[in-house]
């Protein structure tokens, strides 16, 4: 495939993906609204771009082309600021008179977007936040989100801890959506089990000295008797699992605990060997068709494998095109009709539209981190698939 053109502005990038002949039909217009500057999340966003233009590519065998329509992109940089990202989503709904968006990177700034989607009755796909808010109570039935969430993330996390009576645990996560909607996912999987939680530690995003923080998870844990984890649920920098072993947890008996990460922050993870955790996707756990002709193109192209910010943006891709096959028109209400139950399938399986709240249900992959030092990176080797049945996923959002 030919190299995409983009033209990039301080809020705006067009990218027109139909390739060969002039297409009969008019464009079908997607936006893509993600932070491309001002955090180190930048990343996130750059590998979703990726992976959707790829599944748009496998979706349509390489035109480009659904229902006669080619499809354009339409790349809007949030800045991370939920204020931009309100302007240049009701931008692209208004002005670019885009069919459907899909965004964003951060759950703060996604969260104020799902207003704007109900303004103007139109589509908006989230990926790749995963906050549970996003399909709760201040939703709207114009938002579906194939990302996975926060309760998935911490109930695939309990599982592969195997609470008992025997388990202690503090954690640590940042203080807005993401961080808060995952720990409170964390609690709920933990109820019942008999394991016991004894401190919840939030810092502010960006914090790079976690001392104070994790003195006091150690005084929190250090008297337990039993098995004794520190949860780490922090994304972006601060290396904050790096700077909690550097306090020497061993000293009494703790172990960190945390899930998975994209490729350029496995390395850090060698300093984990044995450690088990949960992650939204690690290319090599995935046997299907889609997963395979991912992770080959993905190699030819780049010289690397895909990670997991690419396959959610492939996932997103290949349920849009999915919808606009089978809806009855393009008009919004017929695609929600469309996708409201929908399944389809992903590089992790197949994944299904909750009609309820319209989040996707999915695997997550249940690992334990092996080093091999012929490998840049720590391995989380595939211990098992945690099917989509096997976790109770709360249904947020139930009003219409």
């Amino acid at each position: 495939m030919r190299h995409l053109r983009q033209v990039m502005g301080v809020a705006l990038a067009t990218m027109t993906l139909a390739t060969g002949a002039v297409a009969q039909e008019d464009p079908i217009k997607i936006a893509l609204v993600h932070g491309l500057s001002g955090s180190s999340l930048e990343a996130y966003s750059k590998q979703t771009q990726t992976g959707f233009e790829m599944g748009i590519e496998y979706a349509t065998g390489g035109t480009n082309i659904v229902k006669g329509h080619p499809i354009e992109l339409i790349v809007k940089d949030t800045q991370f600021k939920p204020d931009v990202a309100r302007a240049v989503l009701a931008e692209a709904y208004g002005d670019d008179e885009v069919l459907l968006a899909v965004g964003a990177t951060s759950s703060g700034v996604t969260k104020g977007m799902l207003p704007i989607a109900a303004e103007y009755e139109k589509l908006l796909i989230v990926e790749p936040a995963v906050a549970d808010s996003l399909t709760g109570p201040d939703s709207n039935r114009y938002v579906f989100k194939t990302s996975r969430n926060s309760s998935m993330d911490m109930q695939a996390q309990a599982i592969a801890l195997k609470p008992d009576e025997t388990l202690f645990v503090a954690t640590l996560a940042e203080d807005y959506a993401f961080g808060r909607d995952g720990i409170a996912a964390f609690k709920s999987a933990l109820e019942g089990t008999g394991a016991t939680l004894v401190d919840e530690e939030y810092v502010p995003q960006g914090t790079a000295d976690f001392t104070a923080a994790t003195e006091r998870m150690f005084n929190a844990l250090k008297d337990k008797d039993g098995r004794k984890v520190i949860l780490v649920y922090v994304a972006g920098v601060g290396d904050a699992p790096g700077k909690i072993q550097a306090m020497d947890p061993g000293r009494y008996g703790i172990d960190i605990s945390m899930g998975g990460n994209i490729l350029p922050v496995l390395p850090t993870y060698k300093r984990f060997p044995g450690m088990e955790g949960a992650v939204y996707y690690y290319y090599e756990a995935y046997d299907n068709p889609i997963n395979t002709w991912l992770v080959e193109e993905h190699m030819k192209r780049f010289e690397s494998p895909p990670d997991f910010f690419t396959a959610g943006g492939m996932a997103a891709a290949l349920a849009v095109v999915k919808a606009i096959e089978t809806a009855d028109s393009l008009e919004t209400e017929d695609l929600i009709a469309a996708m409201e139950g929908m399944s389809w399938d992903t590089p992790k399986g197949e994944m299904t539209f909750r009609p309820e709240d319209h989040q996707a249900l999915q695997s997550m992959v249940h690992f334990k981190i092996r080093v091999d030092d012929t490998v840049d990176w720590a391995i989380p080797d595939l211990v098992r698939i945690i099917e989509p049945a096997e976790m109770d996923i709360p249904i947020g959002r139930t009003n219409d």
